[in-house]
């Protein structure tokens, strides 16, 4: 049995993920792991099991530090940490690259028209003023998925009897 049970949130703050893990009734916060890079020495898996990790938590008081091992019920509950994790992170390189690239680096293109240049454009395959000439649109017919019309009121039958012989048909 475990030594404490609860809710682990993962929370992002101005880019800082942190872990928090929270008692379940009262929903106060029994310990915080913040993690600046995935894997890292924040939290890390552990190698022959998929659902338990070993993390460092952080008093944000004293700036103590320690190690706990944390376990997961469910295997798609590691799964989800994991790939959260990893989003995240992947998420913050690429956001990274981009503000670090200068704007000179990026080709710039000019999609502007020249002096005197045209373009023509084909909506619906017509070519040029071929717009007066339209088409006679079809007549609607009963085909497809179209259901027919309701029966009339004389037409239904009354419901088969429970015994098994249908009643006479009064007409």
């Amino acid at each position: 049995a475990p030594d404490w049970s609860g809710r682990l949130r993962v929370m992002e703050k101005s880019s800082v993920v942190t872990l928090k893990l929270e008692d379940r009734g009262s929903n106060q916060l029994f310990a915080a792991c913040p993690i600046e890079t995935y894997p890292g020495p924040a939290i890390e898996a552990v190698t022959d099991s998929s659902r338990y990790f070993v993390i460092r938590i952080v008093n944000e008081a004293t700036k103590q530090r320690a190690f706990i091992g944390i376990g997961f019920s469910d295997r798609s509950d590691s799964f989800d940490l994991n790939v959260t994790l990893q989003d995240h992170f992947k998420l913050k390189k690429k956001e990274d690259e981009i503000s670090h690239e200068t704007p000179s680096a990026v080709p710039q293109l000019d999609l502007a028209f020249k002096e005197g240049q045209t373009i023509k454009i084909n909506i619906n395959g017509r070519k040029g003023n071929d717009q007066a000439k339209t088409k006679p649109k079809p007549k609607s017919t009963l085909t497809g998925n179209l259901l027919p019309p309701p029966p009339t009121t004389g037409s239904i039958l009354p419901p088969p009897p429970v015994g098994g012989i249908p009643p006479p048909l009064h007409t």
